[in-house]
């Protein structure tokens, strides 16, 4: 099995069961930025606990492995559970986000982009997706994420809306690190 065909996978189940979701992290930034490995995928879920079984009923326990115990567990402390797929090694990060006014603005910001046949899915915004990767710097100081958002920069160029990301930068206190990544003043 490939990424794309995993992903695919996780969107049809999202989307059987009406489960507001975009994919984010590396995937994301691959998707507006250059390509690199990864062999991972984050998606953020908007999942109620009363859809968690049906989630896990989704994926055969033949060729998947996720904990509905896990599930409910993350659903209630808005964290992360793991699905599996054993036979390629490759694995989705679903993370049950918590509601605040940023989660909520990337939920409305969300983008549809084609993968594997022509099968389109929900993305985080380029701006969004580098504001996470800038979170995830700030706590780890991986170049890696550096990389990622230079490269969505490069690619995506004009199209990012600076201001936005200045905005939701400030508020997240991740200005300094939006400085020392984009070049761009705090002032």
């Amino acid at each position: 099995m490939e990424l794309e065909e995993l992903l695919a996978v996780v969107v049809l189940a999202c989307e059987k069961l009406e489960i507001r979701y975009f994919v984010t992290g590396s995937i994301a930034t691959i998707a507006y930025g250059e390509p690199r490995f990864t062999n991972d995928i984050d998606v953020v879920v908007d999942l109620p606990l009363a859809k968690s079984q049906s989630l896990c009923n989704s994926f055969s326990s033949e060729q998947y492995y996720v904990s509905e115990v896990a599930v409910q567990s993350a659903i209630r402390r808005k964290s992360q559970f793991n699905l599996i797929h054993p036979e390629s090694g490759l694995k989705v990060d679903f993370m049950v986000a918590p509601e605040s006014e940023f989660n909520q603005s990337r939920l409305d910001r969300t983008r549809k982009l084609p993968i594997l046949d022509g099968k389109t899915v929900w993305f985080a915004s380029p701006e969004d997706t580098i504001l996470m990767k800038l979170k995830y710097f700030q706590e780890g100081q991986s170049d890696k994420h550096v990389r990622d958002i230079r490269s969505v920069l490069k690619i995506q160029g004009e199209k990012i809306d600076n201001s936005y990301i200045r905005t939701w930068a400030a508020k997240l206190a991740v200005a300094k690190e939006w400085e020392l990544v984009s070049g761009e003043s705090a002032n």
